[in-house]
C-alpha cells in the first residue's frame, strides 16, 4: 500500500497494489514516473531521477509525505512494516519513520522496501563518467551490505577534511593526521566494492548474454590503489603506502589524488580474446542491455541480502529496445527473480509482461484509475 500527500502531481491518494503488481498505462506527463519515484523514494530517500527534494513537492506547497506498507514474504501471519518519509521546504527538514519511530540516522532506514528500479535514464550508468558507476556501486552496497554506508560516509568526511587542509596550506602534520581515518574507511569501501563485483561478475555476464542473444560482456573493479592482498589489513596498508607515495602530487594539486573517489567500474564487451569499453564502442542496444544486466544483479543482491524477492519497478523501460531483446527480458523477469512488479508504459501493447495476469490501471493528471 502506498499513501501520498502533495508528492509531485499525485496529490493525496491511498493506493493498494495487487500482490503480483500492476501495469500503469498513461500518456506523457500524467504522473507515471512520479508514481514510481514516490515508491522508490521509500527505498533510498532520494529521487531516482536526481531531483532536489523541494522539486518533489506539489507546486505552490511546502511539504510532501509518502508512506508505504511493506509486507514481508517471510513474516509470520503476514507481518508488515510501515516506512514513511516527509520533507518540509521552508525548514529544509526531513523526517523518516519506521513503524512510527524515527531511526537514529536516516541511513539506518534505507533498503527497507527491497526494490530495484529500471528506467531509460539508467543508460547513463554506461554512457557517463566513472562518478555515475561509483554511485551505482555505492547505492547497491549501501542498501545490502551492513556497515558500508557508515564506512562510505566516514571516508567522505576524512577526504573533505584532508582536502580542506591541503587547500589551506596547512602543515604536513595537520594534513596527514587524516591519512589514518581516510585509509581505514577507504579500505572498507574498496574491499566491499571488490567483493561485490567479484561475486556478481558471472551473473552480470550471464544476464547480458541472455538478453543480447549471443554477445558477451563483463565488469571489472579497477581501484586507483594497487592492491595485492585483498584482506582488510592488506588494503589498508596499500592505501597508506599510496598516500605516502603521492604526497608530493597531493601537495602540488592541493587535493587527494588517489582512493575510492577515483575508482572505476569497467564495463566491457567481450569479443573473442579482446575486450572493448561499452562506453566507447557499444551500440545503443548494447549499452541499454549492460544497464539492464546491472539492475538484474542488483535485484539478485537484494534477494540474497533479504531472503525475499525484490519489488521490480519498470519506468517505461523497454521503449528503446528491439523486439527480440524485449522478449528475452520479459522471459527473464518471469522466472521468479522478482516479487511484485509495477510497470509503467504509454500504451498496453508495450506490456506483454506476465500475460494477462498483471492488472492494467490507468493514470491521468496524477490520479490512479484502477
Amino acid at each position: 500500500m502506498l499513501k501520498t500527500r502533495l508528492f509531485r502531481n499525485l496529490g493525496e491518494q491511498k493506493i493498494s497494489f495487487p500482490p503480483e503488481g500492476v501495469a500503469v498505462i498513461g500518456g506523457n506527463a500524467q504522473g507515471k514516473s512520479n508514481l514510481l519515484e514516490a515508491i522508490y523514494y521509500l527505498e533510498t530517500f532520494r529521487s531516482f531521477r536526481g531531483a532536489r527534494l523541494e522539486h518533489l513537492i506539489t507546486f505552490g506547497e511546502d511539504v510532501f509525505r509518502v508512506a508505504g506498507e511493506v509486507v514481508s514474504e517471510n513474516g509470520v501471519g503476514g507481518s508488515s512494516t510501515e516506512v514513511a518519509a516527509a520533507y518540509e521546504a521552508s525548514s529544509r527538514r526531513r523526517r523518516v519513520t519506521i513503524d512510527g519511530a524515527e531511526p537514529e540516522r536516516i541511513g539506518d532506514a534505507i533498503g527497507r522496501l527491497g526494490a530495484v528500479i529500471f528506467s531509460p535514464g539508467d543508460v547513463g550508468i554506461v554512457n557517463e563518467g566513472p562518478v555515475r558507476r561509483r554511485r551505482f556501486l555505492d547505492v547497491a552496497l549501501s542498501l545490502n551490505e551492513k556497515g558500508y554506508l557508515v564506512a562510505l560516509q566516514g571516508f567522505r568526511h576524512a577526504l573533505a577534511q584532508r582536502n580542506a587542509a591541503l587547500r589551506a596550506n596547512q602543515a604536513e602534520a595537520v594534513v596527514r593526521a587524516w591519512d589514518e581515518p581516510l585509509a581505514r574507511s577507504g579500505a572498507t569501501v574498496m574491499g566491499a566494492r571488490h567483493r561485490w563485483v567479484s561475486e556478481w561478475r558471472n551473473a552480470f555476464r550471464g544476464y547480458y548474454e541472455a538478453v543480447s542473444g549471443g554477445d558477451s560482456a563483463t565488469m571489472t573493479y579497477t581501484p586507483k590503489v594497487s592492491v595485492e592482498d585483498w584482506e582488510d589489513d592488506g588494503i589498508y596498508q596499500a592505501y597508506q603506502d599510496t598516500l605516502d607515495a603521492r604526497w608530493a602530487v597531493d601537495l602540488r594539486r592541493q587535493s587527494t589524488s588517489t582512493g575510492p573517489h577515483r575508482d572505476e567500474l569497467l564495463l566491457t564487451l567481450v569479443e573473442g580474446e579482446n575486450e572493448v569499453e561499452v562506453r566507447e564502442f557499444g551500440s545503443g542496444g548494447q549499452r541499454r542491455t549492460v544497464a539492464l544486466a546491472l539492475r538484474l544483479i542488483e535485484g539478485d543482491a537484494i534477494r540474497k541480502a533479504k531472503n525475499s524477492a525484490p519489488v521490480l519497478l519498470l519506468d517505461d523501460a523497454f521503449a528503446e529496445l528491439d523486439d527480440a531483446r524485449r522478449e528475452r527480458i520479459f522471459g527473464l523477469m518471469g522466472q521468479d527473480r522478482f516479487g511484485q512488479v509495477i510497470i509503467t508504459a504509454p500504451k498496453e501493447s508495450d506490456v506483454p509482461l506476465q500475460g494477462d495476469t498483471l492488472p492494467r490501471w490507468g493514470i491521468r493528471e496524477g490520479r490512479i484509475c484502477a
